[in-house]
C-alpha cells in the first residue's frame, strides 16, 4: 500500500472539499496520483449525490447577493432535507456561491429540462444551418450541432455553467460535491435576478 504525505492529503481536501480520511484513502488507491485521486473522488460524489437525489429536499434557506454598487442582485431558494443541514457553514456557503454564480453569469434556467422544445428546437437548427454553411461534411454535423448545443446550454443552464470561482468544476458537481459532502439530498429550487433599469 502506497504511504501518502499529509500535505498531499490536504492538497486534495482543499480541491476537493472531502473529508481526510476519504482523501487519503483515495490518494492510496490511485498510487499518489493526486489527479486520479480527484477523479475517483468526483465519481463517488457523484454516485452518493445520485443515491440521494430520490429524497424530498424541503428545508433549506434563500440566499442573497448584492453585487458592489447595488445595481445588480439575486434571491435564491436551495433547498435540502434538513434544517439542520441548512445552518451548515457549509450549505450557507453553497447557496453564496450560486447566488454569486448567477449575478456573474445571468443563466435563464435552473436545469436543461427547463429550457422549452421550441428555443432548443431552434437553436439546433442554427447550429446545423451554421454547419452546413461552413462545409462541414454532413457525416459530422450531429456532433458539431451537439458540441455546440453543449456550449449553448452552459450559457443559459445554471446547473451547466463552469463556477465562477473555479471555471474547472460546474455548479452540478458543485451541488454533487456538496451533497456527498454533508449526506442529504439538495436542489436549486428558483431564483430571480435584478439589474436596475431592467425588466424582469
Amino acid at each position: 500500500m502506497a504511504e501518502v504525505s499529509a500535505k498531499l492529503v490536504k492538497e486534495l481536501r482543499d480541491k476537493s472539499g472531502a473529508g481526510f480520511m476519504e482523501c487519503k484513502k483515495a490518494l492510496v488507491d490511485a498510487g499518489g496520483d493526486l489527479a486520479a485521486a480527484e477523479v475517483a473522488l468526483r465519481k463517488r460524489g457523484v454516485a452518493i449525490a445520485q443515491k440521494k437525489s430520490g429524497r424530498a429536499a424541503n428545508e433549506g434557506v434563500v440566499g442573497s447577493y448584492i453585487h458592489a454598487g447595488a445595481k445588480l442582485g439575486v434571491l435564491v431558494e436551495v433547498n435540502c432535507e434538513s434544517d439542520f443541514v441548512a445552518r451548515t457553514d457549509d450549505f450557507q456557503q453553497l447557496v453564496k456561491d450560486i447566488a454569486m454564480q448567477i449575478a456573474a453569469a445571468d443563466p435563464q434556467y435552473i436545469t436543461r429540462e427547463q429550457v422549452p422544445a421550441e428555443i432548443v428546437d431552434k437553436e439546433r437548427q442554427i447550429q446545423r444551418d451554421r454547419a452546413l454553411q461552413e462545409g462541414k461534411p454532413a457525416a459530422v454535423v450531429d456532433r458539431i450541432v451537439d458540441g455546440r448545443m453543449g456550449k449553448f446550454y452552459e450559457e443559459i443552464v445554471l446547473v451547466d455553467q463552469p463556477f465562477v470561482k473555479d471555471p474547472s468544476t460546474t455548479i452540478a458537481s458543485l451541488l454533487q460535491t456538496t451533497i456527498a459532502r454533508l449526506g442529504e439530498n439538495m436542489a436549486i429550487r428558483r431564483f430571480q435576478r435584478f439589474k436596475v433599469g431592467e425588466d424582469s
